[in-house]
């Protein structure tokens, strides 16, 4: 991992577009804060440009949240009559997050899927979209992914349950990583980043990033990283290393009152110094 390789000095002539347009597919009924959490630490990471594909009123407190975030409502939940519009839609951008906070129904599954499955992006998965492709794991082949589990998805995607010695950490999520030939993050006080032939460990974070959030604005950093073009290994164990350190400066301001949007401030930070 080296910052200063994927932040290198910026010419005068650099314009919108040169450092990543972001897709999120994300938020439902409930959860309103994933996307949101996706889309502000995609910018704060350097993206230019993320937009938000949801239900109307995720995309109204998006919207309302910042100025910064373009939010596109559906009538719905996401469902496979979406499809099309979101895979036409998806040509214009460098990346794809897809899954926090969507709907746990299978015709939402059944979209996931297809999207997956018919999006040609570099792209990050994530917490239902996890699920998802736990029903068609060929849609994963050939593709550029990073997927971002913790243990009891992990457990879901693979079978296999994890405890926290970082030995059989490490040998279960490379031999997932293999048999997926995807790139997976596993989330922990110890974060795991394998691709099946590299594998390497992250200790930034804190005990204090317990808050709902912390997962959603690590797939945020993990899709602008891709936006820009690093390859999907780069990208996660890079994101891993500047989710838990932002997340630890954040805690030291904050303590146990912490909370994910804390940190929007200190990405900037990590990434400047």
């Amino acid at each position: 991992m080296n910052l200063k390789k994927i932040y290198t000095k910026r010419n005068d002539w650099q314009h919108k577009g040169d450092f990543g347009y972001i897709l999120i597919v994300a938020g439902g009924r409930i959860y309103s804060g994933s996307p949101i959490f996706n889309a502000m630490a995609a910018l704060r990471s350097g993206a230019d440009l993320t937009t938000i594909i949801c239900r109307e009123r995720t995309a109204n407190i998006a919207a309302s949240f910042s100025p910064d975030i373009i939010a596109r409502p559906l009538d719905n939940d996401l469902l496979p009559k979406h499809i099309n519009k979101i895979v036409s839609l998806s040509k214009k951008f460098n990346s794809l997050i897809i899954g926090g906070g969507l709907a746990r129904e299978p015709k939402t599954y059944k979209a996931i899927g297809e999207i997956i499955k018919k999006v040609n992006l570099p792209m990050v998965i994530d917490a239902e979209a996890i699920r998802a492709v736990t029903q068609n794991k060929d849609i994963l082949k050939g593709k550029q992914i990073i997927l971002t589990p913790h243990i009891e998805e992990f457990k879901i995607l693979s079978g296999e349950n994890v405890n926290p010695d970082e030995k059989d950490r490490k040998e279960k999520t490379e031999k997932l990583a293999k048999n997926l030939g995807a790139t997976i993050l596993l989330k922990g006080h110890i974060d795991i980043i394998s691709n099946g032939e590299k594998t390497t460990i992250n200790k930034t974070g804190s005990p204090y990033m317990t808050k709902g959030g912390f997962g959603d604005t690590l797939a945020g950093i993990c899709g602008t990283l891709l936006a820009r073009g690093v390859e999907p290994f780069e990208a996660a164990e890079t994101a891993a290393y500047i989710n838990g350190k932002a997340g630890e400066l954040a805690t030291k301001e904050y303590g146990e009152g912490v909370l994910a949007s804390d940190i929007f401030k200190f990405i900037p930070k990590v990434i400047n110094r």
